[in-house]
């Protein structure tokens, strides 16, 4: 028996329990009462069918999350800046569920400008990107991108940004690949002489190997939050290089 299954069993007995105690039946009844209930709820639960249907349950929000990411016909990556105010959010909900678009994940992190969402959405088959872009203008977002994208992205940044962690940490010297699949970059292996990293579309991080690592992201600015998860990589990656 799992801890699921106590868990859904040990607020029905003491209800149970409570109502029988409450009732007017001579102790022996009571006794009866309990014993037999009790057997009936074991069995309940330990039955395969029973237990097929506890789990599906349990599980609901789980399953109706897979039901809709296999019924949507198309997976989109938005991100667009919003201003930080009431309302903003629910505009641009609200602009995309007129597409038909189903909000699967949303990622809000704070930016000096203001607010910064990242949003995975499932569409109908016949919406477009310009239908998207046109829908965050309506909403008033700015520096909007959006990408076709897969499954994959729907594990949170944070899982991700751990995974890759693991990795570094057994293989420093692939620092560079894991990098740029966490940021959903590029390397670039030669930059020019004098190269801007104002515009935030570029990322420079230490090295061990190279001295320093340079990113590129075109139209689509790094964020202060993937900023800091890119050179945290790089520490750990110094970290086990110098240990070794």
């Amino acid at each position: 028996m799992t801890v699921a299954n106590v868990l859904v069993m040990l607020p029905v007995e003491l209800a149970l329990h409570a109502g029988v105690l409450l009732t007017d039946l001579p102790y022996l009844g009571k006794v009866l009462l309990l014993t037999l209930a009790a057997t009936l709820l074991a069995v309940w639960v330990v039955e395969p069918s029973a237990a097929r249907l506890l789990r599906r349950w349990l599980h609901a929000p789980a399953l109706r999350a897979r039901v809709r990411l296999r019924a949507a016909d198309s997976l989109w990556r938005v991100r667009a800046e919003l201003r930080d105010e009431p309302g903003a959010l629910a505009r641009l909900t609200d602009e995309l569920s007129a597409l038909g678009a189903n909000i699967l994940d949303l990622q809000v992190q704070r930016q000096p400008e203001g607010a910064l969402d990242e949003l995975v959405v499932a569409t109908p088959a016949e919406v477009r990107e310009e239908d998207l872009l046109d829908a965050v203008a309506s909403a008033g977002g700015r520096a909007a991108v959006v990408r076709p994208t897969t499954a994959s992205v729907l594990a949170d940044a944070q899982t991700r940004a751990l995974s890759h962690a693991v990795a570094v940490a057994d293989r420093p010297e692939e620092l560079p690949q894991e990098v740029a699949e966490l940021l959903r970059a590029s390397v670039v292996r030669s930059p020019p002489t004098g190269c801007s990293f104002t515009g935030r579309t570029l990322l420079k991080i230490p090295s061990v190997t190279s001295g320093a690592l340079v990113l590129a992201r075109p139209g689509e600015p790094f964020t202060i939050a993937e900023s800091a998860r890119a050179h945290r990589l790089a520490e750990l990656a110094e970290l086990t290089t110098l240990r070794r």
